[in-house]
């Protein structure tokens, strides 16, 4: 299929301003980006002059599938509660394609969400990124393992009170002992360099870990407090393994030093009571401290914790509270994007990219906008 938006404002991600331009769109790439491109002859022709055209927006923290909508505890897949410590898992192994949610998100104009287990855990296994459209989890996927789930603060300590950890200490311990476990693990298999005889006993847990140890795949780290943060960076650093911040409530208080770290940053859910102790520095200012600070920051709404709609909005509650209106909107494309490891596919519009576009009447950061179009894959679904 070919098709050509002409005529639309372009808020492309990549230039400050927005401009007048044509995107011509073959299969699933954006083939050409500029003015007045000629229509190839079978070409469907999207007139979107008076139009707002944007990158489909980009969630890189979510649990969008495994957090069912309209249903109890039941359909609720996102945190093992028989295990604290549980890095084999997948998202992609439990992900529901068929949930209402997702629809809800692409019809806004989300196209892209990293999503995968919660925070009870530990280790709570790999998130993956995936497409909003389709049936089979297995076609939606842009990144089956994109990041591990590790967990600070609040939630180990409140699921798994009564059982092994109630402490921030004991979190730290638990992980780094993992780590440590996993480590001579691949150390051990790899001086067996491929003889049957002295590999050591196949162990799931830690041959999960090995991408993380090698840098294949970062630590997504679960951090609301400054304390919780700095340990995330402290045991990442002693095992040399890269890192992302997710959270990051306090981020605010503490933006001189996180720019130093040069990680990047998703900062949310925002659009929340403060419901624990941890939060209570929650700001809205947050992500536009960070972003001026120099971090590297996207804004996430961590589904369903806030309804992945609402996404857009949440960038424009930030512009409220100071932050640039342009560093916002890479907070929900390029810099989301890069969060979750597939800048290379998703996140702006440029040409060979995947066509995710949203055109739009208005700014999709205020309420009274509507959306007009929806491209996932350079196919229409909304």
């Amino acid at each position: 299929m070919t098709l050509l938006i002409k005529n639309g404002l372009l808020h492309d991600a990549v230039n400050r301003e927005p401009y007048k331009a044509d995107i011509l769109i073959e299969g699933d790439k954006i083939r050409a980006i500029g003015e007045d491109l000629p229509s190839p002859e079978d070409a469907e022709v999207l007139d979107a002059a008076g139009l707002d055209v944007w990158p489909g927006f980009v969630d890189a923290h979510t649990h969008i599938g495994l957090d069912g909508t309209g249903i109890g505890y039941e359909g609720r897949d996102y945190n093992e509660m028989n295990d604290i410590c549980c890095p084999q898992l997948r998202a992609i192994d439990g992900i529901n394609p068929m949930d209402p949610s997702l629809r809800a998100a692409r019809e806004a104009g989300v196209t892209t969400v990293c999503t995968g287990p919660g925070s009870a855990n530990v280790l709570g296994g790999t998130f993956a990124v995936i497409k909003t459209a389709g049936k089979r989890v297995d076609d939606m996927v842009v990144k089956a393992e994109a990041a591990m789930k590790c967990a600070f603060g609040e939630n180990p300590k409140r699921c798994y009170r009564d059982k092994c950890d109630s402490t921030r200490m004991s979190t730290a311990a638990i992980l780094r002992r993992a780590l440590f476990e996993a480590r001579d693990y691949k150390a051990r298999k790899d001086a067996a360099d491929g003889d049957p005889s002295r590999m050591p006993k196949f162990d799931m847990k830690l041959e999960a870990l090995i991408p993380v140890l090698e840098k294949r795949i970062p630590l997504k780290a679960h951090a609301h407090q400054a304390n919780d943060i700095f340990t995330a960076l402290r045991i990442a650093r002693e095992f040399g393994v890269d890192i992302t911040l997710e959270h990051v409530t306090e981020g605010h208080l503490i933006a001189e030093e996180l720019a130093g770290e040069h990680v990047p940053m998703a900062v949310g859910p925002t659009l929340t009571h403060a419901s624990k102790f941890e939060l209570q520095n929650k700001s809205w200012e947050t992500p536009g401290v960070l972003a001026r600070a120099g971090c590297a920051v996207s804004i996430i709404t961590d589904n369903s914790v806030i309804p992945q709609q609402y996404l857009p909005l949440c960038a424009g509650m930030a512009v409220k509270a100071g932050m640039d209106r342009f560093e916002a909107l890479r907070a929900i494309t390029i810099n989301a994007a890069r969060h979750a490891g597939v800048a290379d596919r998703v996140g702006s519009l440029e040409v060979g990219k995947d066509a995710d576009v949203v055109v739009t009447e208005g700014c999709p950061f205020e309420v009274f906008h509507t959306v007009k179009a929806v491209f996932i894959d350079g196919k229409r679904v909304c």
